[in-house]
């Protein structure tokens, strides 16, 4: 009787996939992306880069000694150029997909002309080859890298449902949603409101004053007094500025071995200072690189060049100093790219940069600028470089 309960069970279920699969409720994997809504312009670093740097550079791409067929995809020239080992033949022909080699083989059904190739264990989406088709059609503009493009304004989107956009910024995140075929959250209630604008301000629910008083109050101006409540909060800086300390690489220990306590927490509180006085940024930026360079540098400025003193320091006994003041200018130079400049400057500390505009010179003249911080490798307490006479300067 049991068994024959079993049975009926595995037999309804297979029944309700049956069901499932041709309502349509689920789809195959290779169709995944099927109905997914192409972008009215394909972007180059946002949309095509990643698809051929993750498929394609491995053997088309900066390394010459792994480069297949001669083809290049990284460089603009390289990847319109004439295809050395197919005279005529173009693997990017701007405008037209269907004479562009690139599109050709990333389409077939041939496993011996398909790209990536099968044993690759690589391959793209339907969603990412019609991407590939309209970057071409849309003429295949290659773009510099995001970090070298100065931003400029964008024009507003131009969405089917206009009456929902209350500024400038919901009417991209409308565009976005009806790409997808997506509709609006309900308009949340003053309650959900006031916890947002808390959370997301100072990183603290409201208290039961600021509830009552927002709930209560009907004017037409409400929503902007309560943000400007919470933006002049102590507390909102202490919030913003969590980002910033894990970029800079904020502790109040050495790091290394022993991970001996160290005093930057002054240095924190500058960082939190500066937000809740809402500094320019390019001041933020020049005080925390060279404070301690400008002419009469007040006592705050030389605190905030504690920003380039974040990096772990060692304490362990018999390591070669000189080693190790490199690698704290190294960290210096790798945090100035990753924080400040957007590019991840430490792949051309061994050799020219094989995805980004960097040599391996860039990277050792932004080096110099550091290496002239005069800084032992080793840090010891008072007690140690006295019992081993020896001094080394913070």
């Amino acid at each position: 009787m049991k068994q024959k309960i079993s049975i009926g069970i595995i037999l309804l279920g297979l029944v309700a996939l049956l069901f499932a699969f041709k309502s349509g409720l689920f789809k195959s994997s290779g169709d995944e992306y099927a109905d997914q809504k192409l972008p009215k312009v394909v972007d180059y670093n946002f949309h095509i880069k990643p698809i051929l740097s993750d498929n394609c550079y491995t053997c088309h791409g900066p390394d010459a000694n792994k480069r297949k067929a001669g083809l290049r995809l990284d460089l603009e020239k390289e990847a319109f150029s004439e295809l050395p080992e197919n005279p005529g033949k173009y693997a990017i022909v701007a405008g037209r997909p269907a004479n562009s080699l690139l599109y050709q083989h990333v389409v077939s059904d041939d496993p011996k002309q398909l790209m990536p190739p099968p044993d690759s264990q690589l391959a793209l989406n339907s969603y990412e080859k019609k991407l590939l088709k309209k970057w071409i059609e849309q003429g295949a503009k290659f773009d510099k890298h995001w970090a070298f493009i100065p931003p400029k304004k964008a024009e507003l989107p131009t969405t089917e449902r206009t009456d929902w956009a209350q500024n400038e910024i919901d009417a991209f995140i409308m565009e976005k949603l009806e790409e997808n075929d997506l509709a609006p959250s309900e308009k949340a209630g003053k309650h959900t409101l006031i916890r947002r604008m808390a959370l997301d301000l100072t990183g603290l629910p409201p208290n039961a004053d600021q509830v009552q008083r927002y709930l209560s109050n009907s004017s037409a101006d409400i929503l902007e007094r309560a943000i400007d409540e919470f933006l002049a909060s102590p507390t909102y800086g202490e919030r913003m500025t969590q980002v910033w300390l894990d970029v800079a690489r904020y502790a109040d220990s050495h790091g290394y071995q022993d991970d001996s306590y160290r005093s930057m927490w002054p240095w924190r509180d500058w960082v939190i200072h500066a937000f809740n006085n809402n500094m320019p940024y390019d001041e933020f930026l020049r005080v925390q690189l060279a404070g301690d360079l400008m002419p009469n540098a007040s006592k705050e400025q030389i605190l905030a060049t504690g920003f380039n003193r974040n990096h772990p320091i060692t304490q362990e006994g018999g390591v070669i100093q000189e080693e190790y003041q490199s690698y704290y200018v190294v960290d210096r130079t790798n945090t100035l790219g990753k924080g400040i400049l957007g590019l991840t400057l430490e792949c051309a500390k061994c050799h020219d940069h094989k995805y980004d505009q960097l040599s391996q010179r860039d990277y050792y003249e932004i080096y110099s600028f550091f290496n002239n911080v005069d800084e032992k490798g080793l840090r010891m307490d008072a007690v140690q470089a006295a019992n081993q006479k020896y001094f080394a300067d913070a």
